[in-house]
């Protein structure tokens, strides 16, 4: 037995004694938001040595953003906890129930999955935010992260770990894989026999290659290449302030956004107050022609530039006809993530939300916004692009399935 199945087989066993946890679920993860805090300055020095090495190898700045703690950072890792440990627990909820003419009495109830698998890259608080919505949701979860936060990773499961025991729970209800190679993702995408779901969390590149390999089902969370359309009647102000947010308040996270569309009507008035907003964080416009004969700093996008998740201080802009072929370059290009229109009119607001299939579609707003916290799940284990079981930020009740529970008193099918 491998060291992957044995964490399998542990977790299983976990997975079996958090489906009866009860309360002691919300000690525990009262004892890792505690333990967050009281620990800051250890995990501070873990994760001092991944940025470190992270330097050393030439990280870019978005993606070394993604990877740093500061004190800050975990305290908001902390609140995350406590924000999913005073949720409604789901386990064990009615959804439905009938009785039927013979007595027989069927309820659908809200279960946990079982074993989780996480694979993820570069950013350690998604550490705690997973093992507290498995362990919210009953499930045992099996993370493994990338090598460039593995010292971090291990700081802060080592210290959930520790709490959980302390709480009276299994230390095994959260475990880290040790090897980062590219061997133990490739297991665990084959690790049918214990993980009842495997979560893919990072780039473009690592999610594909779990989607087309893994044996394991798999809900997929999407890389974000979002979009902004603005409308001929858009207001150019709000339009640049949205721009300016979406863009750059964090550009290395899913939904930052990555093109721009301007009517052509307005995209002489508009460009230039989106490019000046834009200059003030000094980001790079790749743009169509029409945007690189309005705004000489541009530079010309090339194809690749409408289907690339730039995740740093670059955007892609492109003025368009109307709003169907906005509409239209959209589809052809998305990630399904996060799509935002800028308009005044209605019509065009409702045509845009109706056409446009993503996790989460945007009238006048930042597609930042699209995160558990901000839409009330607590943390969030990622956010599904696809269509099945999960859609968008998922939270406990997207970690849960199904069961049905029948009672009867000797019923027999005749």
């Amino acid at each position: 037995m491998t060291e992957l199945e044995q964490m399998g087989k542990r977790a299983k066993e976990a997975a079996r004694e958090l489906a009866f946890a009860g309360d002691k679920k919300n000690q525990g993860l009262a004892a890792i938001a505690k333990a967050l805090r009281e620990q800051k300055d250890t995990i501070i020095q873990a994760n001092a040595l991944d940025i470190e090495a992270a330097k050393q190898n030439g990280m870019s700045a978005s993606l070394l953003d993604r990877l740093t703690l500061t004190s800050e950072r975990i305290e908001g890792m902390a609140k995350g906890v406590e924000e999913v440990l005073a949720l409604k627990d789901p386990i064990g909820t009615v959804l439905d129930g009938m009785v039927q003419s013979n007595g027989l009495k069927i309820e659908k109830v809200r279960v946990p999955l079982g074993v989780i698998g996480m694979i993820y890259e570069a950013r350690p608080n998604v550490t705690s935010d997973a093992a507290a919505l498995c362990l919210k949701s009953g499930n045992a979860v099996i993370l493994r992260g990338g090598k460039e936060a593995f010292h971090s990773n291990q700081c802060i499961t080592n210290i959930m770990r520790t709490a959980l025991g302390q709480a009276g729970l299994s230390e095994n209800c959260v475990q880290l894989v040790q090897d980062t190679s590219r061997d133990s993702a490739n297991e665990m995408m084959r690790l049918t026999g214990y993980l009842d779901v495997l979560i893919p969390r990072g780039g473009a590149g690592l999610i594909k290659a779990v989607v087309e390999n893994a044996k394991v089902p798999v809900i997929e969370t999407g890389s974000g290449n979002c979009h902004v359309y603005v409308d001929e009647s858009a207001n150019i102000d709000m339009a640049a302030d949205i721009i300016f947010n979406a863009k750059t308040s964090r550009p290395s996270v899913c939904n930052a956004i990555e093109t721009v569309l301007v009517h052509k009507n307005i995209a002489e008035k508009a460009l230039p107050v989106i490019e000046n907003r834009l200059k003030e964080k000094q980001v790079e416009i790749r743009g169509c022609q029409t945007v690189c004969k309005i705004l000489p700093s541009a530079v010309p996008a090339a194809e690749q530039d409408w289907a690339t998740e730039y995740l740093g201080y670059t955007v892609a802009i492109r003025v368009v006809d109307d709003i169907h072929q906005a509409i239209d370059h959209i589809m052809t290009y998305t990630t399904g993530h996060s799509e935002c229109i800028v308009t005044e009119s209605y019509a065009n607001a409702m045509l845009f939300t109706s056409q446009i299939d993503a996790a989460a579609v945007y009238v006048n707003a930042s597609t930042r916004f699209t995160d558990g916290g901000m839409f009330g799940l607590g943390a969030e284990i990622g956010i599904s692009t696809q269509k099945l079981h999960a859609r968008g930020p998922m939270g406990i009740e997207q970690l849960t399935s199904v069961k049905f529970i029948v009672n009867g008193n000797g019923q027999i099918r005749v």
